[in-house]
């Protein structure tokens, strides 16, 4: 339950680190930026808001709780995925690469924990 839990809150973590990076890498119009901080603690606050589910969920050992679960943090490294080739777009984008990788591979590692833990457990009777 808690290598779960904390695997989740490291990528949420992350994400917002990511969020963070590409705020001062920021050139444009419709993109978050530190000129703007309101705008940014909402897209923080959404960001919060999108993984109260899966952390909530990593409380529970349920199987069908952890397959959902799962399949919700595989949108999570979808979007992590998605960032890696806007990285080369963008100037001055390698951090943003790098830790789109990372969160990647963190996202991934959280999937697999997610859906093989406990999978050996049995029930006491």
């Amino acid at each position: 339950m808690l290598k779960r839990f904390f695997l989740i809150l490291l990528t949420l973590i992350m994400s917002i680190v990511l969020m963070l990076v590409a705020a001062t890498n920021s050139h444009g119009d419709n993109v978050i930026s530190f000129d703007e901080p309101r705008i940014l603690m909402i897209t923080m606050g959404i960001v919060l808001f999108l993984f109260i589910p899966p952390l909530i969920m990593s409380f529970f050992s349920n199987f069908v709780v952890r397959i959902i679960s799962g399949v919700y943090q595989c949108f999570i490294v979808l979007s992590f995925l998605g960032l890696i080739p806007i990285g080369f777009f963008i100037p001055n984008g390698f951090l943003t690469i790098v830790f789109s990788v990372a969160g990647t591979l963190i996202s991934i590692f959280s999937v697999i924990v997610t859906l093989t833990i406990d999978k050996n457990k049995q029930v006491k009777s």
